[in-house]
């Protein structure tokens, strides 16, 4: 047991945790974080079956390639222009708005 106490000692993280900040944020904005995630999972279906890479869907949207990473990252807090632009620029619909809960 002091063996494996030693080993984590030893390994220790000197920066300060930031999980229960993280995990807080993320339960205060669930709702927009499955929206955007949703969008993120779209565009990846989206690029498979028209053959694209990041670089590909960049161009195709106008923005730069490190913006789509941001996009499938699914951390976005989309407008409902940006969504439109999105689903103009693409020919798809990424959101259906009204929905029965």
């Amino acid at each position: 047991m002091n063996k494996a106490i030693d080993f984590l000692k030893k390994h220790e993280s000197i920066s300060p945790s930031y999980f229960e900040e993280n995990a807080k944020w993320r339960k205060e904005n669930k709702v927009w974080l499955e929206w955007s995630r949703s969008i993120a999972l779209s565009l990846v279906d989206y690029m498979d079956s028209n053959g694209l890479n990041r670089n590909g869907l960049a161009e195709r949207l106008g923005v730069s390639p490190q913006y789509i990473s941001k996009i499938l990252s699914g951390k976005v807090n989309f407008s409902f222009k940006s969504i439109a632009e999105l689903e103009q620029k693409l020919g798809i619909k990424l959101l259906d708005v009204l929905e029965l809960a």
